[in-house]
């Protein structure tokens, strides 16, 4: 059995829909493409397929094989690729999961740079802010904000992301403006809801004292960009990431508040399995974030006094 024939097969009759139609773009004979499979159905010792008599659907194994089948076609197409003519050229899929506003509002542009230098990649981009399972879903590597990375995967630090307080001047001049965290009690408050305890807010004093400060949400959301437009109307008070409102607070549209305080230490991580091979495309993509957020990311720029403590 040619393993890496049948495997190719495979994922040609899941792209083609069908077993003629695999054959048809492969141009071989249909009794050539119903063999493979079967061998390789013998082979894993389970059912690739549901099959009926008008369609094949993948089964819940054949689609966590054809998630591993994509990664290592690719992989050796990229082999080839780095020790032909080519040599040098990035190659194949790289599937990355992405935070929503983080992913539009700053991983677009640098994939547009990305691939500029490299046109061959074929990105397959997942925005969402829940967390995935890379493994079990096939992904490459997952970009995430978080405190500290999952102890189960591997994780390298792209870019500090710091925390700012901020309403609109219309808010604050008809609320007025907190100067203590006490003062949040009376004041309306945008709520992220995703994380575990929405009813109070983690500040720190400017000597790292910790004070957990209850709040009364008025509007709670799943996405920091949501909350930032209601800020933005004069609906209330928001804690959120600097990367999310960096140009509001640059138009004078949000106006940072509790200045003297900080907030947790938040990352953008760049994260893939343990169990994962690193291939060259992803380590050129993530070396490429590395150096184009680094250590000061230029939407950090319009708070330069701003800190975060762990």
């Amino acid at each position: 059995m040619d393993r890496f024939e049948n495997m190719n097969t495979f994922a040609r009759i899941v792209e083609a829909g069908s077993i003629s139609a695999a054959a048809d773009r492969m141009d071989v004979a249909k009794s050539v493409v119903s063999r493979r499979l079967k061998e390789l159905e013998a082979h894993l010792g389970v059912e690739l397929f549901h099959r009926t008599t008008r369609q094949l659907n993948l089964t819940d194994s054949g689609r966590t094989f054809y998630q591993q089948c994509m990664r290592i076609l690719a992989d050796i197409l990229e082999a080839e690729h780095a020790t032909s003519q080519f040599h040098g050229a990035l190659k194949g899929n790289l599937k990355v999961a992405v935070p929503l506003s983080f992913g539009l509002m700053h991983l677009g542009p640098a994939i547009t740079a990305f691939l500029q230098t490299h046109p061959d990649i074929e990105f397959d981009l997942d925005f969402s802010d829940r967390q995935v399972d890379l493994l079990a879903e096939g992904f490459d590597l997952a970009i995430r904000i978080a405190s500290l990375p999952d102890s189960s995967l591997i994780a390298r630090r792209l870019a500090p992301v710091r925390t700012v307080m901020c309403a609109s001047p219309m808010y604050l001049e008809r609320m007025g403006t907190p100067q203590v965290p006490a003062e949040l009690t009376r004041h309306r408050c945008l709520v992220y809801n995703l994380i575990s305890h929405s009813d109070s807010w983690t500040i720190y004093s400017a000597a790292g004292q910790l004070i957990k400060t209850p709040i009364t949400p008025c509007l709670k959301a799943s996405n920091g960009e949501f909350l930032r437009h209601a800020a933005t109307e004069g609906l209330g008070i928001v804690l959120l990431p600097v990367f999310i409102v960096y140009r509001e607070i640059e138009r004078g549209t949000l106006i940072p508040i509790l200045t003297g305080y900080h907030y947790p230490q938040l990352a953008a991580y760049a994260i893939y399995p343990q169990t994962r091979h690193l291939s060259q495309r992803v380590r050129a993509f993530v070396d490429f974030l590395g150096k184009r957020f680094d250590e000061k990311p230029y939407w950090d720029s319009c708070l330069p006094d701003t800190k975060t403590v762990s």
